[in-house]
């Protein structure tokens, strides 16, 4: 049986097509279906990829509802922005005309793949093609982006003054007036050489999607590697989209559906951002105990093996919380530490995974239940006693898997993202789980004020959680971080509140 178990793959871009058969449709997801929801925030593994993919995996289901979608970044692969990263926009104002530019251009492919053919269409279409921006047509992400950009470049930062006048390539003759997208509104003279706005392209679009009783979403994911590499160039580009899908909010057919990490809003919003208000369609993942538990079960239930071997119908298990809870006790151990204070399994298995916004995100829960059927399978392979009784799996299985776990979150979530924090994080390895300011200030070698601006940005990306009062914080490691960098359950010297970790693990 366990050579064939599995939960399927923590990362929802590597199993798009496993997902739709145990995604969990809760609340959250039914406002973003229904609509109601174009903003989607989480932290990292939360589920906001899963949301993208299902998404597009149900297009003919939205399309039957009226609604076309349009991936705006590749779910795989290279993101299409990513060669902005070597010779970005300059400012705001370019990276506004860069994402309505590149929009538009979706649409347009829109238009085209699904017959909109209104006249409104129709000018859409031909102006993008008239400005080269779809020369020959539907192209690549990453040729929208790069034909956007160009088209920004000369149009806010001409070297010379442009002809307006067409000319036929083959005679020479006068063809009529070339249009130019200008990104403001233009001046009377403009309007005479025939430029436009680019909102009133929208307008256009607009209509043409009324006309024929649809509307588009256009998704974007993946903004956290689209943008690598340059904090500043990622605030620039991000600041800009927010204040595009504001400037789009008039239109009733147009809407664009954002997925983003809950710390990159911060980042781009730390400074200020008066915009950030009038945002209000929006929604901050978040799972509760029965979500989790719900999302695990829902995954069991897909070995057929494990159907069989414990007599559940999976669709009872997962309609009903008693029997997902039921059928968890007998795969998983009640409890992987034995006393009467001690949590049973599957909340021990919440508290390993919470980091220190205090909430355990569905990528590191499912990990630590992959990894834990893999160090089984081990000890069966080398000839281990089977577990006792009805659990497939045994109590060390659960923790000797939670290292595998702490490593890749430290390593390829914190070391990878914030490059410029970890030395402190390193400088941490074998010290103690509970501090003060002045206790990492003695480990950093660092001053108390630099030590607690270091220590508050550590709680802002979720590795401490910060406790005590605003004049004296003190900083706890939760258990997800701890085997990766050894450290050791206590206090460190100097700190004058003791933290019950027995009580903490129970939530």
């Amino acid at each position: 049986m366990l050579k064939n178990f599995s939960l399927g793959q923590r990362v929802a871009e590597d199993e798009v097509d496993e997902l739709a058969t145990y995604f969990v449709e809760t609340e959250q997801w039914n406002r973003v279906w229904r609509g109601d929801v174009d903003v989607v925030y989480g932290p990292k593994g939360s589920g906001k990829s899963a949301i993208y993919s299902t998404l597009v995996s149900r297009e003919d289901q939205l399309f039957d509802r009226g609604i076309l979608i349009r991936a705006a970044e590749s779910p795989r692969g290279t993101p299409a922005f990513s060669s902005l990263v070597e010779d970005p926009p300059l400012s705001e104002v370019e990276f506004m005309g860069l994402w309505k530019l590149y929009f538009l251009g979706l649409i347009a492919d829109a238009f085209e793949e699904y017959s909109v053919k209104g006249e409104d269409a129709k000018r859409v279409i031909r102006l993008l093609n008239d400005a080269r921006l779809r020369p020959g047509g539907k192209i690549s992400l990453r040729t929208h982006v790069k034909n956007a950009l160009d088209y920004v470049r000369r149009i806010l930062r001409p070297t010379e003054v442009e002809p307006t006048l067409a000319l036929d390539p083959a005679t020479g003759g006068l063809t009529g007036l070339s249009t130019r997208i200008q990104f403001s509104e233009p001046s009377s003279a403009e309007r005479a050489q025939g430029d436009i706005y680019i909102d009133e392209l929208y307008a256009a679009a607009d209509r043409a999607l009324a006309d024929d009783d649809v509307d588009i979403w256009l998704l974007l994911d993946r903004l956290d590697v689209a943008f690598v590499g340059s904090p500043e160039f990622e605030k620039n580009a991000l600041r800009a989209l927010f204040k595009v899908y504001l400037d789009l909010n008039d239109l009733q057919h147009v809407r664009l559906k954002i997925f983003l990490r809950t710390d990159i809003w911060k980042a781009i919003t730390s400074s200020g951002f008066r915009e950030a208000s009038h945002i209000t369609r929006e929604l901050v993942l978040k799972w509760d105990r029965g979500a989790l538990l719900q999302l695990v079960a829902q995954r069991l239930v897909r070995n057929p093996g494990l159907v069989q071997h414990y007599n559940v119908t999976p669709s009872e298990v997962k309609a009903d919380t008693q029997a997902q809870t039921t059928l968890f006790k007998r795969v998983y151990p009640l409890q992987v530490e034995g006393g009467p204070n001690k949590p049973q399994t599957f909340d021990w298995c919440l508290s390993r995974t919470r980091d220190g916004s205090r909430l355990t995100a569905p990528r590191e829960l499912i990990h630590l239940l992959t990894e834990t059927r893999d160090v089984q399978m081990k000890w069966l392979e080398i000839g281990e006693a089977e577990p006792e009784g009805e659990p497939l799996f045994q109590r060390g299985a659960l923790k000797e898997a939670l290292p595998a776990v702490s490593d890749v979150r430290l390593t390829k979530t914190l070391y990878a993202e914030y490059p410029h924090l970890r030395s402190y994080l390193e400088m941490l390895e074998g010290q103690k789980t509970n501090h003060s300011v002045q206790s990492l200030a003695a480990i950093w070698r660092e001053s108390e004020e630099k030590s607690k601006e270091i220590a508050l940005r550590l709680v802002d990306i979720g590795f401490f959680e910060k406790r005590g009062t605003f004049i004296d914080p003190e900083f706890w490691v939760p258990f997800l971080y701890r085997p990766a960098l050894n450290l050791v359950q206590g206090t460190a010297e100097g700190v004058t509140v003791e933290v019950n970790d027995e009580i903490e693990e129970q939530g």
